[in-house]
């Protein structure tokens, strides 16, 4: 019985895995990829149900093991789209210190600066574009510099010309 939970435990984490993959493939446009690891995704899926399935031995042990599979496959096909897929982000950073955007180029960013009114003054707005693999970085040097900024983030699904880093 154990061998046969640890079994689907495994199981679940990779057919779990390889559909967590799959949705970000089909996000990001990447419909072939997509279609590729669903196909061994449900092959995993429909071997390890069958054998659920067939057991004799059906208790709620092994009810319990498929959930915790499914659990650990989804995250741990978070961590592997985070360390695989390379994500294009936009960080928006609202300062007030003059020779930021001097400092962020300076350590390889790429910034567009805009000058905005809020209620205490004029203040800058600086757009870099980046990657989810070079936000923490980023995120370093703008804490480093200002650690008062107010910073937003978003995914982009295209971006075209222009660079993340320069080095």
């Amino acid at each position: 019985m154990l061998i046969l939970c640890l079994k689907i435990f495994l199981a679940r984490i990779i057919d779990v895995s390889l559909g967590t993959i799959r949705t970000i493939m089909t996000v990001k446009d990447k419909h072939l990829w997509a279609g590729m690891i669903g196909f061994f995704e449900v092959f995993v899926w429909l071997v390890i149900v069958q054998e659920v399935i067939n057991t004799p031995n059906m208790s709620i042990v092994v009810a319990v093991f498929y959930s915790l599979g499914f659990m650990a496959g989804t995250i741990i096909g978070g961590y592997i789209t985070f360390y695989f897929v390379k994500t294009p982000i936009a960080v928006q950073i609202i300062t007030v210190k003059k020779k930021m955007a001097d400092y962020l180029y300076d350590n390889g960013y790429g910034v567009s600066q805009v000058k905005v009114y809020g209620k205490k003054g004029i203040k800058d707005l600086l757009i870099v574009e980046t990657t989810n693999k070079q936000f923490k970085r980023l995120m370093n040097l703008i804490k480093k510099y200002d650690d008062e900024a107010f910073v937003v983030v978003d995914e982009r699904k295209y971006i075209y010309n222009g660079f993340y880093l320069r080095k």
